[in-house]
């Protein structure tokens, strides 16, 4: 099979190309990171992503596209260019895709931030979407995009709705803000009560989830909830952070709410489940995996 990976020098995109070489996938990445030492990577222009020229000169059998924005905060102060990283792009890949391959299926990462605040409990791929954020808004109209090209164009695609993605590589979010944190006084003022949740999902469970989506999804332009159905307070990993980081920092709450964050997620994982997804990483795993990279920086 060949593969395209578009944001393949990104968090998810690095590990899902080492990956998917492993398992024998012939896969070309594609980023707006000049890499002159690679024969399997396509550079695009930041400011004009012209995707039309890639799929003009190379074929692909699946394109997961890993680009755009992933900030909240960054999606307040520069909304335009968050829409056109998470929104505008996802068109044009879309695009390129019916003019050139419209056998080429596409996998598109989109976000849990799309829910906003649940009014209930397991949040379904059903369940009312009313995001919190630019970039919640931006990832769900880029969902809708996705719907349109499969509804009237009838090209095979999908988008993942990714709840709180951690591990290895990742230099943002809440495990990296401690990290620099802890780096400097002993009180670590962290947002929140603690008591708001997430549901968090290893990098390496994600990619297990790609594979799964690729030879199972339907592809009819539906939405597939990636993570792990559990439901993990702040304060609780935060402590787990802690005691195997540096013990003697002590953790405080400031009750202040971040703007564009939810309160609490856990998701309902029965479709990812019905083909064949179940976790490898334990969450007390995954953190002391993250500290062991964290320390050879």
């Amino acid at each position: 099979m060949k593969l395209l990976i578009i944001g393949s020098k990104g968090f998810i995109g690095v590990h899902a190309m080492n990956y998917f070489k492993s398992q024998g996938f012939s896969v070309m990445g594609c980023d707006v990171v000049a890499d002159t030492g690679s024969s399997d990577y396509v550079q695009i222009d930041a400011t004009h992503s012209d995707f039309h020229t890639l799929f003009e000169k190379y074929t692909f059998d699946t394109c997961i596209n890993c680009s755009g924005a992933a900030s909240v905060p960054l999606s307040l102060e520069f909304p335009l260019n968050d829409f056109r990283l998470n929104t505008l792009n996802v068109f044009k890949i879309l695009d390129a895709i019916k003019t050139f391959q419209p056998k080429c299926k596409l996998i598109n990462l989109s976000s849990a931030a799309v829910y906003g605040n649940p009014t209930s409990l397991p949040i379904s791929e059903s369940a009312l979407r009313k995001p919190l954020s630019p970039y919640g808004i931006h990832k769900l109209q880029a969902e809708q995009i996705v719907e349109e090209f499969y509804g009237f164009f009838n090209i095979a695609c999908c988008s993942l709705r990714i709840f709180s993605a951690y591990g290895n590589g990742l230099k943002k979010q809440l495990f990296w803000d401690m990290y620099q944190k802890f780096n400097g006084s002993d009180t670590i003022e962290l947002y929140g009560t603690g008591l708001e949740s997430r549901d968090f999902i290893h990098v390496d469970d994600i990619i297990q989830a790609l594979h799964l989506i690729i030879d199972h999804a339907k592809f009819e332009g539906e939405a597939i909830n990636i993570a792990n159905g559990e439901e993990c307070t702040i304060s609780y990993v935060s402590e787990l952070f802690s005691k195997s980081f540096q013990h003697e920092k002590k953790l405080v709450f400031n009750n202040k709410i971040k703007p564009g964050d939810p309160l609490n997620w856990r998701a309902d994982i029965s479709l990812l489940k019905s083909m064949g997804y179940q976790k490898k990483v334990l969450i007390e795993d995954g953190i002391q995996r993250y500290i062991d990279w964290i320390k050879t920086l």
